[in-house]
Formats: structure tokens, sequence, C-alpha cells
């Protein structure tokens, strides 16, 4: 059993979680703000990410499962070796699905989490057709992860604000510059498989192009977070931070080196995540001790 468990885990890469959970965290400290702390708000939060994302990733690797069997690069996941079957994580996927629906209640009386938890449900687990038919399909996992930002403010708020938004912006922005350098990773077997992204279409120069683009974009929607949400120096400083890791990580790939895609896909946005997190509740708190 533990060993299943183990195997599961890995299957859905649960350390990726780190992505999104610390927007979704920050976004409810700004919420904090002004609606009254509940453990049950934090809980659901905590509860509706992992399980939405375990979820997310388990129904990738089964509607993935045959392209990754024909992939160098993917060959060695858990369904294409046969160490889990089918039907275990399919069993997985609905588990947790319901583990995220179930998890909304925490957040009762508001029942917009609820109400909103099936259309969340499908939007993610429709990303992993995404790249048979559009080249854009970074951007829709980037709207994908956007959404936990906007979802932990209406879970604990009930209403939408321009900070959630431009946290979720500066997200979008974020995973969709990443997810293209990432991609660049699988550029000829895209290409012979006919699957659809930007360095397949466009080439691996240009998506690296695109990605510095789009990471600008992050860059201005963080420094706009920092005027809407009258946030003080250290979030300011930390923007800068990130600003900085951005740069290494476009240095660290180039069109003719791609052999640390990892290093800059894992290591550097995890850093910039989690990050950014703290800086933003190491703002809030002194704001709030010092007033």
């Amino acid at each position: 059993m533990l060993q299943r468990v183990r195997q599961l885990l890995e299957l859905i890469r649960f350390s990726h979680t780190v992505f999104a959970l610390p927007f979704a965290l920050l976004s409810a400290v700004l919420a904090w703000r002004d609606v009254p702390f509940r453990w049950r708000d934090l809980a659901g939060i905590l509860l509706c990410m992992v399980f939405a994302r375990s979820a997310a990733m388990a129904f990738n690797r089964i509607v993935d499962r045959k392209l990754d069997a024909l992939n160098p690069r993917t060959a060695g996941r858990h369904l294409p070796r046969g160490l889990l079957s089918v039907a275990s994580v399919a069993t997985f996927t609905a588990i947790c699905s319901l583990g995220f629906v179930a998890s909304t209640l925490l957040f009762w009386p508001n029942r917009w989490p609820l109400i909103l938890s099936l259309p969340v449900l499908f939007f993610l687990l429709g990303y992993s057709y995404a790249k048979r038919f559009t080249s854009l399909c970074h951007y829709w996992l980037a709207a994908a992860l956007m959404l936990a930002p906007i979802a932990a403010w209406i879970a604990i708020a009930a209403t939408v604000t321009w900070t959630p938004v431009l946290l979720a912006l500066a997200v979008f922005f974020w995973v969709g510059g990443f997810d293209m350098i990432y991609a660049c990773q699988d550029y000829q077997f895209d290409r012979a498989a006919h699957l659809h992204s930007v360095p397949a279409r466009l080439g691996i120069p240009t998506a690296l192009r695109l990605a510095k683009l789009s990471h600008l974009g992050t860059v201005a929607c963080l420094l706009a977070l920092w005027h809407t949400a009258q946030f003080g120096v250290i979030f300011l400083v930390g923007v800068a931070i990130v600003a900085v890791l951005l740069a290494y990580e476009h240095w660290l790939v180039r069109p003719d080196d791609l052999d640390r895609v990892n290093v800059a896909f894992f290591h550097v946005n995890a850093v910039i995540s989690i990050g950014l997190f703290l800086v933003g509740l190491a703002d809030v708190w002194i704001s709030g001790f010092s007033g």
C-alpha cells in the first residue's frame, strides 16, 4: 500500500504543487486583511488545491499514456512502464475529483466554491486535450493555475476585486512563459506526432523570445499588484528578486542548449512561488503590526 501511494505521488509529481499553492495562500492572506480568519477556510484551500491538482495530473497521465510511451523523455513514466494500471489511476482521479468538490463545503455558508467546483474541475481536466488542437496549450495550463488565487479569494470573500485578478494575471504570464520553455524539450517529438505547441509551430528560438515577453508581463502585473494591494517595500524587493530569477531562468536555457531546462523549470520557479508568498506574508504581517 505504501509503495502504491508513493507511486501515485510520483505519478502526479506532488512536489510540483508548490507552483500554484503559494499563490492561493497569498491571495487568502490578502483577503484576510478584510475578512475574519477561519481555520476551516485555510483547510479548505489546502484540500481543494491538493485534490484539484492531483485529479488534473492523474487525468493527464491517463490521456497522454500512449503518447508518453512513444516519447523517449516520458517513456519511463508509470503508466507506459506498467507500474500502475489505468484502472487504479482512474480510480485515484475520481477520488480526488470527489474530494475537491466535497472540500468546497468547508467554505459554507459561502456557496460559490461549491457552485463553481464542477466548471473549474472540467476546465482543469480539459487541459489534457489542449495540445491536440491548439498551440496556445501553454496558456490553457496558465489559465488553470491562475484560477488558484481567484478561487481562494472568492472562497473567503465571496467576491472578486482587482487584487486577486492582478495576482492571477501574474501567475498566468509566469506559467505560460515557463511552460513554453519546458515544451522546447519535446520540439522534435511534437512535430513528428502532429501535436501543437509554440516551439513546434514557431521554433525554439521564437518560443524562448515569447517566453521572455510573457515573463515581462509577470513582472508588470506584480508591480501593479504592489500598487493596488498597497504592499510595502518588502514586497517590492521581492518583485525585483523575481525579475532577477526570471532573467536567470532565461540565461540557463538557450536554443542550442536545453540541458538545464529541468533546473530552470522546477528549482527556479519553486523559489519564485514560495519566495513571493513569503515576502507577501512578511509585508502584510509587518504592515499590520506597524498599524
